[in-house]
């Protein structure tokens, strides 16, 4: 369980500090540039370290839905719609809007046991622990504004 909680903060980081190169790319070339520069540097990553890892097994899928090939498409929605949003909001209320989205959406697909995952029961302390999430979001985004006046 500590190895899984280091992944995920480890994850957590460079999703922002990812966030925060994008975003910078974004200022001098646009969205649709720096997607492709973002996933296709991701993909020439991921492909030389599968082949140094995995070698000529890389590509073995064996038995997969075909509708799993389509996460890449979905990397495109989550890259442009991250550096948009972080234009429009600024960088730590974006995040904290994807994280909270994030959570509510893992929540619903664990509550429905659907695609493979096994079902979790849902419970109104699930429905409190996001709707704290929420909360504290907007107490952060109202209290920067505060001090701005």
């Amino acid at each position: 369980m500590l190895v899984g909680m280091a992944l995920a903060l480890l994850a957590g980081s460079l999703i922002s500090l990812q966030n925060i190169f994008n975003s910078k790319v974004n200022e001098r070339v646009g969205s649709w540039a720096t997607t492709t520069f973002v996933l296709g540097m991701g993909f020439l990553a991921s492909l030389l370290m599968g082949l140094l890892t995995q070698g000529s097994h890389l590509l073995e899928v064996g038995q997969m839905q075909p509708w799993f090939w389509f996460s890449g498409l979905i990397g495109v929605g989550v890259v442009t719609s991250l550096v948009q949003a972080m234009k429009r909001l600024r960088p730590t209320f974006a995040i904290s809007i994807v994280l909270t989205a994030q959570l509510g959406f893992a929540l619903w697909w664990d509550s429905m046991g659907r695609m493979g995952l096994d079902k979790i029961p849902f419970t109104v302390h699930h429905l409190f622990g996001v709707l704290m999430i929420i909360g504290g979001m907007l107490v952060f985004k109202w209290s920067g504004q505060s001090h701005r006046a």
